[in-house]
C-alpha cells in the first residue's frame, strides 16, 4: 500500500496527531522518538536503529542514566526558579508544566522512579524545602544566587537604616520635651506681697523720677519712699543676678548633656556596625553539631556529629560520633552544641567570627553565654554571644 499524499486527509490527520503530546509510556529516550501507540512502540523496539542504541547504552549504562538525571534535574529546577520563584507550590503542578514541552527529558530514563522520590531527593540535597500534606508534596525553591542574596541584604540594610532614623528622631524629640519640662520646673516662681504701712497717718509715696513736688508729703514719708525704692532696686538686681547665674548653669548643663548624648550615639553606632557583620551561613570545619532533621530516621535524629568539610557555605559533610557514618547535610538540618563551662568553642557569626574562645558561663534568661576570646588581637576580652553563634570544638 503506497504512502498517503501530503495533502490527503489521512496525512493531515497524522500530522495533527503528531503535533500534540503523546503518552509517555511510548517514548524512547535513547532514540528520542515518540511512538503513537503500543504497536508502533513495539515495532520501534524491534528496529535496527534501536538495537544499535541499546548496544551503546549497555557499554556504560550508569553514564547515560546520570546524564539524563542531571538534565532532568537542571531543567526542572530552572522551571521552578523562573516560573514560581521562592513560592511554595505543589510538585505535580510544576511537573505538569515541565512535561508540556515535547522535547523534555522523561522521568523513566532517570534514576528516580516516581515524582515523590525525586521530591524527597531534592529535600535531602538541600535544593528545595519540601513538606508532605494530605494533599500531596509541596516544594519551595531555595535561591542561593549571590546576586539575590546581596540584593536581599541591601534591602534589609535600608529598612533597618530607616527604622534607626525614625527611632533616633523620636528619641531626640522625647529628650527635648524632657529638658523643657525640667527647665520649667527649675525656674524660680515670683513671690507677691501686700503693701502695708505701720501707721494710719503715714502716706505711701513712690518717687518715679518726676520733678514736680507732691503736695503735703512729710519728711519721713519721703525718706520712707526713697528707702523702699532702694530696697526694691537692690532686690531686683539680686534677682537678675540669680536668674542670670541659674540660666548660665542651665546652658552649661545643656551643653554637657548634648556632648554626652553625642558620645552615646557614637557608641551605639559602633555597636550596631559590629552587630551588622553577620551572614546567613555559619558552618565551620572541626565543630560539633547536632542533627535536628527527622527525615533521616531515628538513627540520626538528635545525634551529635563533627563537621569534616564545608561545601558551598550552606552544606557540610559530617561524621557521626556514635556510628562513624558520613552524611551530607544542609545547615538547616543541624544546630550548634553548647558544651559545659570551661570547654573551648568556636564563634561562628558576628564581629568575632572564626575566633576560638573559652566558655565561662551561661545566661539562660537571655539565651546567651559569656566567652573569653582565646585568639586574635582581642585575646582575653570577655564578650556575650548568643547560643546560635558559637559551637563546641571537636
Amino acid at each position: 500500500m503506497g504512502k498517503a499524499d501530503f495533502l490527503s486527509p489521512k496525512a493531515i490527520a497524522n500530522r495533527i496527531k503528531s503535533k500534540g503530546l503523546q503518552k509517555l509510556r511510548w517514548y524512547c529516550q535513547m532514540c528520542q522518538k515518540q511512538c503513537r501507540d503500543e504497536n508502533g512502540f513495539k515495532c520501534h523496539c524491534m528496529s535496527e536503529s534501536h538495537q544499535r542504541q541499546l548496544l551503546l547504552a549497555s557499554e556504560d549504562p550508569n553514564k547515560f542514566m546520570d546524564y539524563f538525571s542531571d538534565e532532568f534535574k537542571s531543567d526542572f529546577l530552572e522551571l521552578l526558579r523562573r516560573r514560581f520563584g521562592t513560592k511554595r507550590v505543589h510538585n505535580n503542578i510544576v511537573y505538569n508544566e515541565y512535561i508540556s514541552d515535547r522535547e523534555h527529558v522523561h522521568m523513566n530514563s532517570t534514576q528516580w522512579e516516581t515524582l515523590t522520590d525525586f521530591t524527597k531527593w531534592l529535600g535531602r540535597e538541600g535544593l528545595c524545602k519540601v513538606d508532605e500534606t494530605p494533599k500531596g508534596w509541596y516544594i519551595q525553591y531555595i535561591d542561593r544566587d549571590p546576586e539575590t542574596i546581596r540584593r536581599q541584604e541591601e534591602q534589609a540594610r535600608k529598612k533597618k537604616q530607616e527604622l534607626d532614623d525614625e527611632e533616633r528622631s523620636a528619641r531626640f524629640i522625647e529628650e527635648q520635651v524632657r529638658r523643657g519640662r525640667d527647665g520649667r520646673e527649675t525656674e524660680e516662681t515670683p513671690v507677691y506681697t501686700e503693701l502695708k504701712r505701720e501707721s494710719e497717718e503715714e502716706k505711701v509715696a513712690f518717687n518715679l523720677g518726676v520733678t514736680s513736688c507732691v503736695a503735703g508729703p512729710s519728711k519721713s514719708s519721703s525718706a520712707l519712699g526713697a528707702s523702699a525704692l532702694k530696697a526694691s532696686s537692690s532686690s531686683s538686681s539680686a534677682k537678675r543676678k540669680d536668674t542670670s547665674s541659674s540660666s548660665d548653669f542651665r546652658v552649661e548643663k545643656k551643653k554637657k548633656s548634648a556632648l554626652e548624648e553625642i558620645m552615646e550615639m557614637e557608641e551605639k553606632k559602633k555597636q550596631k556596625q559590629q552587630q551588622s557583620v553577620r551572614t546567613d551561613y555559619w558552618l565551620q570545619p572541626n565543630i560539633v553539631v547536632k542533627v535536628v532533621t527527622k527525615r533521616l530516621g531515628e538513627k540520626y535524629h538528635k545525634k551529635k556529629a563533627v563537621v569534616t568539610e564545608v561545601r558551598d557555605k550552606y552544606a557540610a559533610v559530617v561524621k557521626m560520633i556514635d556510628s562513624g557514618d558520613k552524611l551530607k547535610l544542609d545547615q538547616n538540618h543541624v544546630e550548634t552544641v553548647i558544651p559545659a563551662p570551661g570547654k573551648r568553642v568556636m564563634i561562628l557569626n558576628g564581629p568575632y567570627r572564626d575566633t576560638e574562645a573559652l566558655l565561662e558561663g551561661i545566661d539562660e534568661k537571655n539565651y546567651s553565654a559569656t566567652l573569653t576570646l582565646d585568639s586574635g588581637q582581642q585575646r582575653g576580652m570577655r564578650v556575650d554571644i548568643a547560643y546560635e553563634d558559637f559551637s563546641k570544638l571537636a
